[in-house]
């Protein structure tokens, strides 16, 4: 096949049998996509967490209930459920094993096993919703070919494996009939069901773009593509039609909610379009990603991460010393923690983290900040907000941080980073100040 789409569908997207009829207009209006990705309904990841988490058989079964009845209210939605009424219960048993088998705490492995449930359920359905419309198709289990290390919960794609895979499974299917498979989800060396990390939807969809030589990978959400910044945050914020992939990937690392940061690893490795949009709204366009745009503005997008925390760790010993910022980061390297922004002065060195559940966050033990301290004075602050304007050539262009300081005289701001990227220009505020902080910003870089 010539020319080769890898469509992805959200949650919300295949939230319930409407919706997954609209993505089925969608896959069935272009025969070039014939490959599909779909996320766990909308709500029923939340509940499987909520499974995985609780010890109480009672609250795992009412959590249980929830992902039933979303279930099957797909399934009776359909004109022949008998078709895939038996898949669905096989797997609404298994589950309810794994419930009841397990002791009071599941381990890791379990818990990727009961996150799997979600995109399996889904695919099932959606398969079926297009072959009611007499489509060719059928359901592929993505764990046979998205091959992973076996780090549970936030599994490592082995590209080279998974590549292989694909070529020798699925590539010679993909001439007779189109094929759905599940999001987030893969299996190590031994079969083991991993899970890709939340958001690892998009990320699979990428993957399995790469490994096929797909031209385009598609990512259809709630939303008309990626937008200057957060619709939720002022009204004038407007859809962008074409953005770099330099440009999406800083805005899907500062906070980006539409985009998962890992999906533009593998399509800037095989230069794929990305197309992100909505699908309650196809005909109304949405976001290309490339690697070649048009237009290189100075300002793209402005984008807002909340829930920070802001590290500093000073001592008079750094002045002049060799060494001292090697121990710092021997510290935060063993504790594996990642952090987001650095600046340093004379005698003291600043550091954020990401408060997100998951994140290096996690990670920041009483014993890492005692490490710490053995260094230097260690402070640690809360509640705070990071913004980052996404741009072109911000490093070098004349004017850029006076009109950014311009527009926000008056604001109080804890840490800049500016220059070590020519994309971003990174600040902290105080959280309260955070959305005032974005739409008084949005006005001045953005107003037409």
């Amino acid at each position: 096949m010539s020319e080769l789409i890898v469509a992805k569908f959200g949650g919300t997207s295949v939230a319930d049998f409407e919706a997954m009829s609209r993505c089925a207009d969608i896959v069935l209006a272009d025969n070039r996509i014939r490959v599909v990705v779909v996320s766990a309904s909308a709500g029923v990841t939340n509940q499987l967490v909520a499974i995985s988490h609780h010890t109480e058989l009672t609250e795992r079964f009412t959590a249980y209930t929830e992902i039933e009845r979303i279930t099957m209210a797909v399934l009776q939605a359909l004109s022949h459920p008998e078709a895939v009424a038996a898949q669905i219960e096989l797997l609404l048993s298994e589950l309810r094993q794994l419930i009841e088998q397990a002791g009071t705490v599941f381990s890791v492995q379990q818990k990727d096993d009961i996150l799997s449930f979600g995109e399996r359920l889904s695919s099932v359905l959606f398969t079926q919703v297009l072959a009611e419309r007499d489509a060719a198709v059928a359901c592929f289990d993505s764990r046979l070919v998205l091959r992973t290390d076996s780090h549970f919960g936030k599994a490592e794609p082995q590209v080279d494996a998974i590549r292989a895979l694909c070529q020798q499974q699925l590539k010679p299917l993909l001439a007779s009939e189109r094929l759905v498979m599940q999001g987030f989800i893969g299996a190590d060396a031994q079969g083991q069901t991993t899970t890709l990390g939340r958001g690892g939807s998009d990320y699979s969809a990428a993957l399995l773009g790469e490994a096929l030589d797909a031209s385009v990978v598609q990512i259809w959400t709630d939303v008309v593509g990626i937008f200057t910044t957060d619709p939720r945050l002022t009204e004038q914020a407007r859809c962008i039609r074409e953005i770099s992939f330099d440009e999406a990937a800083e805005m899907a690392t500062f906070g980006a909610k539409v985009l998962h940061p890992a999906t533009l690893l593998p399509a800037v490795r095989q230069n794929i379009r990305v197309f992100v949009g909505s699908s309650r709204e196809p005909s109304a366009g949405g976001t290309w990603i490339a690697r070649e745009v048009t237009e290189r503005p100075a300002y793209r997008a402005i984008a807002l991460r909340k829930s920070q925390t802001l590290i500093t760790v000073k001592s008079p010993a750094m002045l002049h010393a060799a060494g001292f910022l090697t121990r710092v980061f021997d510290v935060l390297s063993r504790h594996h923690i990642s952090v987001d922004l650095v600046t340093t002065s004379e005698i003291s060195v600043a550091l954020t983290l990401d408060e997100a559940p998951g994140s290096a966050f996690d990670s920041l033990t009483e014993t890492a900040i005692e490490e710490l301290r053995q260094l230097g004075e260690v402070k640690v602050e809360h509640g705070l907000s990071l913004v980052a304007v996404i741009g072109n050539h911000l490093h070098s262009s004349r004017g850029i941080t006076g009109e950014l300081f311009q527009a926000l005289e008056g604001v109080n701001m804890r840490m800049i980073c500016h220059g070590a990227s020519k994309h971003n220009l990174c600040f902290l505020v105080q959280d309260a100040d955070a959305t005032p902080v974005v739409k008084q910003l949005h006005q001045s870089l953005f107003a037409a």
